[in-house]
């Protein structure tokens, strides 16, 4: 990444944009990323509902239990998109800082949701300082990452010690013939469905291939641990289809 400066959303900063781009690869190019999700802002939430079959309301609010937001706290929300998951963090009491490098998805967010300070920031050079929120979050923005390790470090520092990270990514369903049945949807009916709903039913192509090649829940959980984080675990949504990841910066003068 490193289209945006750091600052909050509105502050000048230069971007980079190559011609048009409707997809991105898989090796995950900052700016083909960027510009990718800038098509798909508009209709970004109602593309995820329709295609998640409803089921990523329910997956918010597990992402919002795991949390566990509390008033005066300070949360990050990397990958926020238009902000929609920060909302529960913000009535919460919480200050709840939305933060992402689609300039187009900050756009609409802020239109949207104009007391929310939405942040431009890269996920491997967070516009922060160190031991800064009691909890950081991603929800569906880790696997667009290009150097995950890197991001995962990045949370790691501006957390606070004794604060905590939940990460919301999809991931690989734990029976085989509901595994086989997945892949097939993701790959074949996601792209149909995708272009009755989406401004660039393209990009879900790309996405579908992501989640497929994403990493297991155990490899995961490991790179959290290599990354600094304590106490890491996991928990399966809808079959393995969603895992919650969840670790812990050590307090100061903890054994890490």
């Amino acid at each position: 990444m490193g289209e945006y400066g750091p600052g909050a959303f509105g502050m000048p900063g230069p971007y980079c944009h190559n011609g048009p781009v409707t997809r991105a690869s898989l090796d995950k190019q900052p700016h083909e990323v960027a510009s990718m999700f800038d098509d798909v802002a508009e209709r970004y939430d109602l593309t995820n509902d329709v295609l998640s079959l409803g089921q990523d309301r329910r997956w918010r609010k597990e992402v919002t239990k795991a949390v566990d937001a509390r008033p005066a706290q300070k949360i990050l929300d990397l990958a926020a998109g238009t902000a929609t998951s920060s909302l529960p963090f913000a009535r919460s009491g919480a200050y709840v800082v939305p933060c992402d490098f689609s300039l187009g998805m900050l756009q609409v967010g802020k239109k949207r949701h104009p007391w929310l300070p939405l942040t431009a920031g890269d996920a491997t050079r967070l516009p922060f300082k160190d031991d800064t929120f009691d909890a950081v979050t991603i929800s569906f923005g880790l696997r667009n990452v290009q150097d995950t390790d890197t991001a995962l470090r990045e949370l790691y520092r501006v957390t606070k010690p004794g604060g905590r990270v939940v990460i919301c990514e999809f991931s690989h369903p734990t029976w085989a013939p509901f595994r086989t049945v997945y892949t097939e949807y993701l790959m074949r009916a996601l792209p149909p469905v995708a272009r009755t709903v989406s401004s660039n039913p393209d990009a879900y192509v790309y996405l579908a291939e992501s989640i497929r090649a994403w990493p297991d829940q155990p490899a995961l959980a490991e790179r959290l641990r290599k990354a600094g984080w304590s106490k890491v675990a996991y928990r399966n949504l809808s079959g393995g289809i969603v895992a919650l990841h969840r670790g812990f910066k050590d307090s100061v003068g903890s054994a890490t």
